[in-house]
């Protein structure tokens, strides 16, 4: 298990200093953008794909540095009911997953999509509640006709690469929680798994170390995104959770995104990263740093030091105890 960090709060300077100051903070593996809502300031796929050259200076810089790539990420939304929306993000994912795997890079980070309600829909529609009943008729629509169809094709494809494609559960998604993930798994293949991003499950009330036994139990994760949230119970009381107060309006949210070790202490990180060894899960924390508290330097920075007094360097020894 190594420590992580997706590339996007660098993406002011060009990859190879952003690699040489993860270089420097002991990072051992990075996930970069390729477009969608994450961009691709630092990888653009129409200069790497079928360019082996390109890519082969790609993997010098990275390697070089003792650092790996641990997923491409292209976070859209397939399933938009606009179809040019939904055609370019389909673009994006398999452009992605054509590139991932010329790269020998495992895994592409995205998002499951969100349809509209019906055939006739204009706008995304998250449905989180099975009544009135055109809610539940809306919600079979965009499983049944739209998500499955679209997933079992994508799944195949990524099959044929050899890439795993990781879903980021998250709300104003139609995947945003791990029965939902493992539903769409068992439609599809075991390609589809999560991109494991506790964030979104802390302010649901999921308990992200059960989660993790959830999903790892199955086989199911294929990355993690190493990203916390505190709940500010002096606006969740009033309010709820289900808040839609601007994310830069700190102080009136009922939650906000927060560096490792701000929204939750280091001890649960040591049980998280525990959780995962239990599971099988050995591949990387990836630091997704969205804390308007503070900078994206500083923030990366206070989450590795954390991570790095959780994370386990060595294999287990043999039980002599046992």
């Amino acid at each position: 298990m190594d420590i992580g960090v997706l590339t996007v709060p660098l993406g002011d300077q060009p990859l190879e200093e952003a690699l040489d100051y993860l270089s420097d903070l002991g990072v051992g593996a990075v996930e970069i953008g390729t477009g969608g809502f994450v961009g691709d300031d630092h990888l653009e796929r129409s200069e790497y794909l079928g360019d082996e050259e390109a890519q082969a200076d790609l993997l010098e810089a990275v390697e070089s540095r003792d650092l790996r790539i641990s997923a491409l990420a292209t976070h859209n939304n397939p399933l938009h009911p606009d179809e040019g929306r939904a055609a370019r993000a389909d673009t994006e994912l398999r452009e992605a997953i054509e590139l991932a795997a010329e790269l020998g890079v495992d895994t592409v980070t995205t998002f499951s999509g969100l349809p509209g309600g019906s055939p006739d829909a204009s706008v995304p529609n998250w449905i989180t509640a099975p009544w009135p009943p055109e809610h539940e008729d809306a919600l079979d629509y965009q499983w049944e006709e739209v998500a499955i169809p679209y997933w079992r094709d994508i799944a195949q494809y990524a099959d044929e690469k050899g890439v795993n494609v990781a879903l980021e559960m998250h709300p104003n998604m139609l995947v945003y929680e791990p029965e939902g993930l493992l539903a769409l798994r068992e439609a599809t293949n075991e390609r589809i798994g999560a991109n494991f991003d506790p964030s979104h499950l802390y302010w649901q009330d999921i308990d992200v170390v059960e989660a993790i036994r959830f999903l790892g139990e199955r086989d199911a994760i294929h990355h993690f995104h190493a990203k916390d949230t505190k709940v500010y119970e002096a606006n969740a009381r009033t309010k709820g959770v289900l808040d839609t107060t601007n994310y830069a309006d700190v102080a009136e949210r009922s939650w906000l995104f927060r560096s490792i070790g701000y929204g939750h202490g280091e001890e649960h990180w040591k049980d998280v990263v525990s959780t995962l060894r239990m599971v099988g899960y050995e591949g990387a924390l990836s630091i997704e740093h969205e804390d308007a508290l503070t900078s994206g330097r500083e923030g990366l920075e206070k989450a590795v030091d954390v991570l790095q007094r959780a994370v386990f360097e060595t294999q287990p020894g043999e039980a002599y105890w046992a």
